[in-house]
């Protein structure tokens, strides 16, 4: 069986060659149907492993709590009647989002790990070079992230943290625009009014500038971090009074605008879990623990990375469904190509099939010859939709700036669909040519 479809293959090679123009018009349906396969499923996979990458960047069992500015409590109906009263019910105190928060939500269920963060920006200074850069307070469970390795040098110890040492780890950037040809460790930096030691050196993040602008994280690379102590007593702690509160304080008593004063004492506070199974939960509960110690005002909010991004990537499936099934039309149309081919040439070459059928061939020697030819079409198709697949992906994403990604899974599957399309197109004019009576085939003109 095997050696009399490989002798009837040979047979329908040649029949090919002899008309090779023709066969090449032919297999342009499945060229560009493979080619938009391979390009969709090209787009599809490389937003794929884009939420995968900010899913490492964000961590997909971590929750991120964040400050936000006061928020107005109470319902409309009861504004109205304040309003139409003249009495206006005086706003409750919040002490905003503060360090005993942290700790406080540190003794949750299933949460492994609580990192608080203070950022402030200032100024970096070292012999003649400076730099306005984000100086980052973080407690030592920050660099339990893998993101976060301290490649050289070591990371705070808990005497730093107690005694709010001016010590730092600097990020990978940090080092090469301040140190370029000189090893950090034990050499001092200037941040703002303090000279701060750099005990540490954190591995390179590599995080593109698109993922940072989307996520709205900053260039970790060009952070300098200290312990949070440090932050609070040497540099700023703004849950302190000030005469900048008692202003505030002033304004909102005279109905002056709302100041955009920041009273909260950390920026960001993330809880790291044992299961992502929990983070719903987790949120539930951390929310109103929160608003219950800032006396039921919501100045914070809880966002949760993973819930984001799968929502997201739901969003780009969906796209890259349609566009699937748009490029498998093409598909369909180029074996409906073929098909309208091979009945042609079963309609011009009645007299060859007479011949052969005359000198012994046999019906099913006819069918693999057909079959044999809309294949080979096929995988001539399927060979050039798959360069031509790959060009166009390239050119996407150096036109577009989408990133793109050619798996080999995706080729296979498209050389495959190709094959079976021509396989099913072509069985109906095999069929027909193998059923040409002999006698009538050779009469024909």
């Amino acid at each position: 069986m095997l050696s009399k479809f490989i002798y009837n293959f040979y047979i329908a090679l040649d029949a090919i060659a002899h008309n090779r123009l023709r066969a090449f018009l032919t297999s342009l349906g499945i060229v560009f149907g493979v080619a938009s396969v391979i390009s969709m499923l090209a787009i599809g996979k490389g937003g794929e492993e884009q939420i995968l990458e900010q899913m490492r960047i964000l961590g997909a069992n971590n929750l991120i709590i964040k400050p936000v500015l006061e928020q107005n409590e109470g319902d409309i109906d009861d504004e109205e009647e304040e309003g139409d009263s003249g009495k206006e019910e005086p706003k409750r105190f919040t002490p905003g989002l503060r360090l005993n928060d942290a700790e406080s939500l540190s003794r949750l269920p299933h949460v492994v790990g609580i990192s608080p963060e203070i950022e402030i920006e200032t100024n970096a200074i070292r012999k003649g070079r400076k730099r306005t850069i984000k100086l980052v307070g973080i407690a030592n469970e920050y660099f339990n992230d893998p993101g976060f390795n301290v490649a050289t040098g070591k990371a705070f110890i808990k005497e730093h943290h107690e005694n709010a040492r001016p010590v730092c780890v600097i990020g990978n950037s940090i080092k090469n625009r301040f140190f370029p040809m000189e090893n950090p460790i034990g050499k001092q930096i200037k941040c703002g009014q303090h000279w701060l030691t750099v005990i540490g050196i954190l591995s390179p993040r590599n995080i593109s500038r698109e993922n940072r602008d989307k996520l709205g994280i900053r260039n970790y690379d060009m952070d300098i971090y200290v312990p949070i102590k440090t932050i609070l007593l040497r540099y700023t702690n703004r849950s302190l009074v000030t005469s900048s509160m008692l202003e505030r304080a002033a304004w909102n008593n005279n109905e002056a605008p709302e100041s955009s004063f920041n009273y909260h004492q950390i920026d960001k506070v993330i809880l790291r879990l044992d299961n992502n199974i929990y983070i719903q939960k987790i949120a539930e509960v951390a929310n109103r623990m929160l608003a219950r110690r800032h006396n039921q005002v919501i100045d914070f909010e809880i966002v949760i990375p993973e819930t984001l991004l799968e929502q997201e990537k739901k969003t780009k499936d969906t796209f890259n469904y349609v566009l699937l099934a748009i490029a498998c039309i093409s598909l369909i149309v180029g074996g409906i190509g073929i098909m309208n081919i091979m009945l042609a040439s079963v309609m011009e070459r009645i007299k060859e099939i007479g011949i052969r059928l005359s000198l012994g061939a046999t019906q099913q020697d006819i069918i693999f010859q057909f079959l044999g030819e809309a294949i080979a079409i096929s995988i001539t198709g399927g060979i050039l939709g798959v360069i031509t697949g790959y060009l166009i992906s390239l050119t996407i994403q150096s036109l577009t700036g989408i990133e793109t990604i050619v798996s080999f899974s995706a080729v296979a599957i498209s050389f495959v669909v190709a094959i079976s399309v021509g396989l099913l197109f072509g069985i109906y004019p095999a069929v027909k040519a193998a059923r040409q009576d002999p006698v009538v085939s050779l009469r024909h003109e």
